[in-house]
């Protein structure tokens, strides 16, 4: 599978795993487990998850999967705004280490902007990973505007986690190359829509059978064939699993890659940026 740099050098596939409403009903719970694990045994070794999440029983599910497989994986999460302070940063992450049983964190994000001042957040996140409490620190849903803000701080930011997929191509506009040129990779979320408009899209049916794929699965490839950036499906299920695991060898064709513009025209102009 492709593998996307950090700044530091290390180096995750370009196809994770997202843990979104993981965890909200407990007679699902196994079936999430086995296919977190499932997807960690077939390469798909980075572990998004947020103490949003049902609360913070994704990050439950997400330990129960990764019990005696901690140094295969590449774990995130990501912590409230409200959270974001001096004081209420060390408590938020303290709270997910013992949630996912780990005493490290590979990467932190903030999840979306809110009032708490990005320096005082920049300063609490690097104040734990010098206590080791972290590896690395990144943002979620933040715009170039909001990027510069950081300043200096920004050559430590690792990431920007964004929604991204062929119906919200507006980061292709500015985001991207903004963070290419960073060698900052920019993770996408809800990368085959949500809700199902995108995987009904007849236009994206018709490409997908004539390539002999799935919907989501050349969905999922148009994004792997983007330089830097790292794709995070949410599965719950085995066979759902195992149709993302796929797409990882799939390889488009010029002429799909301009059928799949033609249908999900590229962005002309900047736009808000879209969040779920």
């Amino acid at each position: 599978m492709r593998q996307v740099r950090f700044p530091d050098g290390t180096e995750v596939p370009a196809l994770g795993q997202g843990t979104w409403r993981m965890g909200e009903d407990p007679a699902r719970r196994r079936q999430e487990v086995a296919s977190l694990r499932e997807g960690i045994e077939r390469g798909l070794t980075l572990l998004d998850t947020a103490e949003m999440y049902a609360e913070g029983e994704s990050e439950r599910v997400v330990a129960e999967a990764i019990a005696g497989m901690r140094d295969r994986v590449f774990l995130v999460s990501k912590f409230y705004p409200h959270n974001a302070s001096r004081r209420g940063l060390p408590l938020a992450c303290a709270r997910s280490l013992q949630r996912l049983r780990v005493e490290r964190l590979d990467l932190y994000l903030l999840h979306w902007r809110g009032g708490v001042p990005l320096e005082e957040t920049v300063e609490a996140l690097e104040r734990l990973r010098a206590e080791g409490k972290i590896a690395r620190w990144g943002v979620s849903n933040l715009d170039v505007e909001d990027l510069e803000e950081l300043g200096p701080a920004l050559s430590a930011c690792a990431t920007d986690q964004v929604l991204l997929n062929l119906e919200h191509r507006g980061p292709e506009w500015d985001l991207l190359p903004f963070c290419r040129a960073r060698a900052m990779p920019v993770m996408a979320y809800s990368p085959v829509g949500q809700g199902g408009r995108l995987l009904a899209h007849v236009g994206l049916g018709r490409l997908a059978a004539a390539r002999g794929a799935t919907r989501a699965q050349l969905a999922l490839a148009w994004l792997l064939a983007k330089e830097g950036v790292v794709a995070i499906p949410k599965s719950s299920e085995a066979a759902h699993l195992r149709e993302n695991a796929a797409a990882a060898g799939i390889t488009l064709t010029v002429e799909e890659l301009a059928a799949l513009d033609a249908l999900f025209p590229p962005p002309t102009r900047k736009r808000p940026l879209a969040m779920l």
